[in-house]
């Protein structure tokens, strides 16, 4: 049983409001586990639920740091294709690059005039990734990225968000985005956002250092698990995965102070769709001897697969550029009044259509 759900609770929270999921990832190259488990499983998951899903390649995002362009193009599809090789149904949800529906910017420009520069500097964010005259050197496009992020989910009116930890704070920022224009112009247009955080994986950490994110960037590639890999790197970079030399607890509060023995069961339990609980009530008392190979196995029959599609979508760019271009068309189809609302709210004359 999953510890994924749809969303719920959406007609209390926004009432009036059609029940409708956002969510994206920045195009920036290298798909891992922390992405299919942080999010791309679960946007599968969220589909075909009765709840209109629409999920984004953010393009515009990944260029608030300098990017290569042929790079750029190459890794929105390989980001596609991980969507689709993952599950996502471009019949059941709204798969594009967010280029494609110019209403992002526009209404991310209107929310840079609603959104306040102390907001800004208050995100985590931006404060980790510049300090001292680093700041000086980021590109404002980094500063205002949470204003285009609740652009990217109010054009919309999305209900429901599922994000990482990380990136609470930014739909926190969506929220007061929405509240200080629906009270600005007096009324009630925007809904409030609601972050979705559950799974048993929603923040995975590196394969080499239990207490850092899995990422892209780490110079260890033995550090994470490259949805580019094939079944036999899987298993190897699990079976040597740091570990400690105790057994597994029959409690996942005892796993507090060991984050590489954590990091491994929440890693199972989010790919076979258990509890943390459940895991640890398998294999308790057992040493990382027999757990990492049952690991290791695991992950090979839920990756591999996913690889292998991957490589093969890629050798047709033209079709993953039709279904993004064919769902750019349905997400402008939603977007557009709703941004031509927001003109009309705002004040501007919008006689040229």
């Amino acid at each position: 049983m999953t510890d994924a759900k749809a969303p719920t609770a959406t007609a209390d929270a926004n009432p009036g409001f059609t029940p409708r999921v956002f969510s994206g990832i920045q195009p920036s190259g290298g798909l891992t586990l922390g992405n299919y488990l942080g999010a791309i499983k679960r946007f599968v998951e969220m589909q075909g639920q009765g709840v209109e899903t629409i999920y984004c390649m953010v393009d515009m995002h990944a260029i608030t740091v300098w990017q290569d362009p042929e790079a750029l193009r190459r890794q929105t599809r390989e980001l596609a294709a991980g969507y689709l090789a993952a599950g996502l149904d471009p019949t059941k949800s709204i798969l594009f690059n967010q280029s494609q529906v110019s209403a992002h910017a526009e209404l991310g420009w209107i929310f840079n005039c609603v959104a306040r520069m102390g907001w800004m500097n208050r995100m985590t964010q931006w404060k980790d990734k510049t300090s001292g005259k680093d700041a000086e050197k980021a590109s404002l496009g980094l500063f205002a990225y949470p204003s285009l992020m609740a652009a990217d989910i109010l054009v919309y009116h999305a209900t429901h968000v599922p994000v990482g930890e990380d990136q609470k704070q930014h739909v926190e920022l969506t929220r007061d985005i929405a509240a200080k224009f629906n009270h600005d112009f007096k009324v009630d247009f925007f809904p409030m956002t609601n972050p979705v955080i559950e799974g048993a994986a929603t923040r995975v950490m590196s394969l080499r250092d239990g207490t850092k994110k899995m990422s892209k960037s780490d110079p260890s590639d033995a550090a994470r698990i490259n949805l580019t890999d094939d079944a036999d790197a899987i298993s190897k970079k699990i079976k040597k995965a740091k570990t400690d030399a105790e057994p597994l607890p029959e409690s996942f509060e005892a796993l507090a102070d060991r984050p590489e023995a954590k990091n491994l069961v929440n890693i199972y339990a989010a790919l076979a769709g258990m509890t943390k609980e459940a895991v640890l009530a398998d294999f308790a008392g057992q040493g990382f001897g027999a757990f990492k190979p049952k690991l290791a196995d695991l992950a090979v029959a839920s990756l591999a697969p996913i690889s292998t599609e991957m490589s093969r979508l890629m050798q047709d760019p033209a079709e993953i550029d039709r279904i993004l271009g064919q769902g750019a068309d349905k997400a402008d189809a939603i977007a557009r009044p709703i941004l031509e609302k927001t003109y009309d709210i705002v004040g501007m004359i919008r006689s040229r259509r």
